[in-house]
């Protein structure tokens, strides 16, 4: 008896493993033609948090085009061109189209540093300057140069090189203070863009992966059927919320592309693609393979689960 419970056991939670990541895939929305960027603060993030999500978004069928922005080479141990050169193996395995993909930024401005906070202004700037787009000339300039009036710059419709920006929430999901930075810097960024341009919705839609309890963080796909009630009871309630504003006319853009994009998202690896993750930690990023990350991609659910919320820039 014994012998059968040790075998029946673990196909019975492969099983449901496979079978919930089917139902995901079916269930849930997914991004198709887009230009994403993930944001991340050091080489491995891409890895042991975001694995499930990049090799979803990578897959061809897809037809998305997807980018890593690292605002540091985790030069904090001295062994930053090891690290981005780990980053560049590693997306390799988790399917982006080319190193030419990945950019790393060397800024003393931001640090590898638990303790420290990025200046959350200047994260919006790295941003403005890699993905704003030009506004286009205005229809009542003349051959003279006019000063723009508020009214002007309110019926030019914000632009961007990308489509989607994916990074942590405002927790960071280990509580790392560079991780929490990114969350701020981007929705400045984003809100700065949205600026005078009442009316109008913002091109690029926010995502953010969602951080969870130390108890969830830590029981690998078992957290996976809970994660998912929880995207749809969500998703249910935001649709609610999202109609009633409709129905009482408080809902008026002159564009639509966060508006059209899915609230929840959620990535379920199957086995593949968890042992891909794992690779892309164990092959790629061997300089950062102590005790502990052993047992992160063991039983870490982010190596297995990831669920996006689309944040709302006002």
């Amino acid at each position: 008896m014994q012998w059968f419970l040790a075998l029946a056991i673990p196909i019975l939670l492969t099983t449901c493993w496979l079978y919930t990541a089917h139902i995901a895939r079916a269930s849930f929305p997914r991004l198709r033609n887009k230009r994403i960027c993930l944001l991340i603060a050091h080489p491995d993030d891409e890895a042991m948090f975001f694995a499930p999500t990049v090799l979803a978004l990578t897959q061809e069928d897809l037809g998305n085009h997807v980018k890593i922005l690292c605002f540091s080479n985790g030069n904090a141990e001295n062994l930053g061109p090891i690290r981005k050169n780990e980053l560049l193996s590693s997306t390799s395995i988790l399917g982006l189209r080319s190193p030419s993909d990945v950019f790393v930024l060397e800024d003393p401005s931001f640090p590898d540093s638990m303790t420290t906070t990025w200046d959350s202004h200047k994260v919006s700037q790295v941003l403005e300057s890699a993905f704003s787009s030009p506004a286009p000339p205005s229809a009542a300039s003349t051959s003279k140069k006019q000063k723009q009036t508020k009214s002007t710059l309110q019926d030019q419709a914000p632009t961007a090189t990308i489509d989607v920006l994916i990074t942590f929430d405002r927790e960071g999901v280990s509580a790392h203070k560079n991780h929490i930075s990114l969350y701020h810097g981007a929705t400045a960024w984003l809100k700065n863009m949205m600026k005078d341009k009442t009316g109008w919705e913002c091109p690029v839609t926010l995502y953010t992966l969602t951080s969870v309890s130390i108890l969830r963080k830590y029981i690998s796909v078992l957290d996976a059927p809970f994660t998912m009630l929880q995207c749809v009871l969500q998703s249910m309630a935001s649709a609610g919320s999202n109609g009633k504003d409709a129905r009482n006319g408080t809902v008026e853009t002159k564009a639509a592309t966060a508006g059209n994009s899915p609230e929840r998202l959620m990535y379920l690896s199957d086995v593949g693609a968890y042992r891909r993750a794992q690779k892309a930690m164990t092959h790629a990023h061997k300089s950062q393979m102590r005790w502990f990350r052993w047992g992160w991609i063991a039983v870490g659910r982010y190596m297995v689960v990831n669920d996006l919320k689309r944040e709302k820039i006002s």
